[in-house]
Order: C-alpha cells, then structure tokens, then sequence
C-alpha cells in the first residue's frame, strides 16, 4: 500500500468512526419499526453474496409464513428518491432501470413477497407496513445502514478475498474495520468451495467470539439463453470458449467461479457495479469475443436485466444462474425463524 492510499485510509477511517459515534451518542438517531429486522450486509463494496442470501432468506420465511417485506436502497433507479413499494399482487415484470436492477431481480425471483425500495429505509418500512402488514422485514446491505434498528445483523464474509483487500478504502474494499464484526450476531462464510474457510473463521472468532457462523458455497443451476429466456443445462457450454462480462461488486469472483465451473474464459470485461449497458459496450465485448475466438458470451443474471431494450449481438448469449448452499441448512432456517419470533415476542406485533 502505497503512502498516498495509507493516508486515504485513514481519513476514510476517521469518518467512519465519527459515524458510528454520532449514532451512539444519538447526535444521529436510529428509528425503529414495528416488525422485526433483519439485516444481510457485509464490511465489502459488494460481491460477497448478498442478494442469493436475501433471496433465500425470504424464501425461507416464505415457506415458514412469516410474510417477509424486503427493504432495498435501489441503486441507479430512475423514480427519484423517495421510496417506492413493489406489489406482488400487481403481477409486473419491473423494468431495473426505474426500480433498480437488485430489487427487479429480487421482485422476479420471489413472487408473493412485497419490496420497499429507497434510500430511507425507515420511510419505505413504514409505507410497507400500512400496505402489505408483513411479519418481517428483510434489510437488503444494511450493516452500515445504521439508521433503522435492526433485531439480527448478518454479515457476509468472501473466504477467497486476497489479504489486500481486507484494507478500508480506498487502498482496498473494506468499508469498515474488520472489527466492526464485533456488531455482527451472524457471520455467513462464502465461497467455501474455493477458499480457506477455517482461516477467515479463525479471523472471525478473534473479532467476535460470539458471533454465530455459518458457511456456504455458490452452485451454479443453470445458464440462462438470453434471447429465449429459456435455462439450459451448465453443461452446454464446456468445451467451448467464452467472453466473460459483469458489472457487478467483485468482477474477480465471477470471473473465478467460471473458471472453477469448467469454463474456458477466452476474454474478460468488467464494468462498474450497476451498470447500465449501452449498444457501444456490446459493440465492443463482441468484437473482444471476436478476437479471442470465443463461441458464447457469459454474464450474470443481474447484467442480463441491465442490458439496453433492443440489444444485438453475433454471439449468442447466456447468463450464470446461481444459488446459495448453506451447510447445515436446516439449522440456519431454524435459527432464522427463531430470531424473528423472538424479536416478535419482545413487542413487535
């Protein structure tokens, strides 16, 4: 780390942690809501896992019936910023660039349960408690979101992220201490396929010893064809080459998943988080596909809802599905349910 990064660090650090002081001296207030709140985020800019967890998670409730409502910040979304509800019952397909691509993607993987999307998280509970009456709110990315109480802090943490960037910004991808676990009640350890669990959980104990941990792997499921939106088996591109593209927190991960699901990466692309493709950035990862000879072009779920309406490539094109597999499944479902009774039995009706 470079002398110029060292000192940006710890500036960022400074304003971190006069964040945290002014909510604990209630310079800055922390409002709470009438239903139980889980939080899934992590100490990371993005990549870790947060949205497969969310969406299983909800599930999980789902099933249980305990009537979840996720919370989401939305980023990149065109309806301005006070919070907008997402309704099950309206039966829409919602277009990622007015509500977000997170929240399009979540809305299209978990029919039935509502979503408040915006910056003030408060706002958008409250607006959803007096149209849904869910029995539980899911925090989407809401370790720092420090003004709504939260009853559960879940963390994730990716076991194959390098040691640099275990630094804060902007020498690496922390935006917090890893000490800030100590906050944390749940740890979930991802990517346990590829890394060292047992170091990072060694890291983890030593940052908060009571801390429950959970660890888990990605499974890829499926490719999805873009154009026909119809799955095909993983298998139908090994053996071939492809282009790799993302926009997504850790294009590294992605990337790195491909590889380790067989696939042979010719050329790779990385755009920033969220972004929203234009016909030029198609135009130019084809001709990349072009040059490296590759017969497909791979992305994931969330950049395929971020392409442009009328898009057109020569290759075809699919996108990585993927889910969570959490070890000791059946114990993080019961734990989960527990803490949201729990915090139910403590006056929240």
């Amino acid at each position: 780390m470079n002398a110029l990064l060292k000192v940006l660090s710890s500036l960022f650090l400074m304003g971190v942690r006069f964040r945290q002081a002014a909510y604990r001296r209630g310079w800055l207030r922390t409002r709470r809501l009438n239903r139980p709140v889980i939080s899934i985020g992590n100490l990371s800019v993005g990549g870790t896992g947060k949205t497969p967890l969310v969406t299983l998670a909800a599930g999980a409730l789902q099933a249980a019936g305990r009537r979840p409502c996720i919370l989401t910040r939305g980023y990149g979304r065109r309806r301005g910023r006070s919070p907008t509800l997402l309704d099950p019952e309206d039966g829409l397909v919602y277009d990622p660039r007015e509500v977000g691509d997170e929240p399009a993607a979540l809305a299209k993987a978990l029919p039935g349960v509502p979503l408040a999307v915006g910056a003030d998280r408060f706002r958008g509970g409250e607006m959803a408690e007096r149209a849904f009456r869910p029995g539980v709110f899911l925090l989407d990315d809401g370790f720092q979101h420090l003004a709504l109480h939260r009853d559960l802090d879940v963390v994730l943490l990716d076991v194959t992220a390098p040691e640099a960037d275990l630094a804060l910004l902007p020498a690496g991808r922390l935006r917090e201490p890893f000490q800030a676990l100590e906050r944390a009640h749940w740890v979930i350890l991802t990517r346990t396929e590829l890394g060292d669990a047992g170091g990072m959980q060694a890291r983890v104990e030593a940052a908060n010893p009571h801390a429950r941990i959970f660890r888990c792997s990605t499974k890829l499921t499926a490719l999805l064809e873009a154009r026909s939106g119809l799955p095909q088996p993983p298998e139908c591109l090994r053996g071939k080459k492809v282009a790799a593209f993302c926009g997504i927190g850790n294009p590294r991960a992605f990337f790195a998943d491909l590889r380790s699901w067989g696939y042979e990466v010719a050329a790779e692309r990385a755009f920033p988080d969220h972004h929203l493709y234009r016909t030029r950035d198609l135009e130019s990862i084809s001709a990349l596909a072009q040059v490296a000879g590759a017969d497909a072009l791979l992305t994931t779920e969330k950049d395929l809802m971020n392409l442009p309406p009328r898009w057109e490539t020569a290759l075809p094109l699919f996108a990585s599905c993927i889910r969570l597999e959490i070890e000791n499944r059946v114990e993080f479902d019961r734990a989960l349910l527990a803490a949201v009774d729990s915090a139910a039995a403590r006056g929240k009706v």
